[in-house]
């Protein structure tokens, strides 16, 4: 795949689906900066992986649901690289609990971590990209955030908000040739979903048209290509990478 830009910035992108979008598009040839919150040890060590492939990074820490934090990396990147041509808004959180007992607290917190962040980012990049009339934003969802999941209606909806954010994105940035889409991953092999049972991920394979669980790197490549050359006639769109569970 071909990338007309440099650069890349990947929010969350220290562990799980964010590290390997970062190995991916370095692979393609771009700078991936890295951003983390919490976890620097794991940033930094992904840097040098990257950097002993041959590829570029580096390695910005910042809470990406934090407004002012978000827009002075921005200018950090936009003063190092003079632009950004790419943005993968990959961080979030979860807190489950059921409905019932779900405080405005545990709703809201999740919301804020995971839409707010997602909003923040699209908005740096659409003015940073307008300027230079190219660019491409790519948002990640959930199949959660489409059909729902007991325990996560927080979660859910902070999904499902990201897809609604997304197209509104779309309409605003195509005038001026930037880009925003979403993918939409099912049950994907992470930390996350390694902890549960032997027979839960059982009865969930079994619900999967191609039966088994995605990995990560189908996830950062899905990214890429919506990033990418290949799919500059993509935008407001939602790519379910989720072996068929939800169509």
């Amino acid at each position: 795949m071909h990338f007309s830009k440099e650069n890349v910035l990947v929010t969350g992108g220290s562990r799980g689906i964010g590290a390997q979008v970062c190995r991916v598009l370095a692979g393609f040839g771009l700078k991936v900066w890295i951003n983390y919150h919490t976890s620097a040890e794991r940033a930094d060590s992904l840097k040098v992986e990257i950097e002993q492939a041959g590829g570029r990074a580096a390695v910005i820490g910042f809470d990406a649901s934090d407004d002012a934090a978000f827009v002075q990396a921005c200018k950090t990147i936009v003063e190092a690289d003079g632009g950004l041509g790419y943005l993968v808004n990959n961080a979030g959180i979860t807190k489950d609990k059921l409905a019932l007992r779900m405080s405005l607290d545990d709703f809201e917190s999740i919301i804020h971590a995971n839409l707010s962040s997602a909003f923040i980012g699209s908005r740096e990049a659409l003015k940073i990209m307008s300027k230079q009339r190219f660019g491409a934003v790519v948002n990640v969802s959930s199949i959660v955030g489409e059909q729902g999941n007991m325990g996560q209606a927080n979660y859910a909806a902070s999904k499902g908000g990201i897809l609604a954010l997304t197209k509104s994105f779309a309409l605003e940035g195509a005038p001026r040739n930037v880009r925003f889409n979403a993918v939409a991953p099912g049950f994907i092999d992470t930390d996350m979903t390694q902890a549960l049972g032997a027979d839960v991920r059982a009865q969930y394979e079994n619900a999967i048209p191609l039966k088994r669980f995605g990995t990560s790197n189908d996830v950062a490549h899905a990214i890429a290509f919506l990033l990418s050359d290949s799919s500059q006639y993509i935008t407001g769109e939602v790519l379910r990478v989720n072996g068929g569970l939800y169509m």
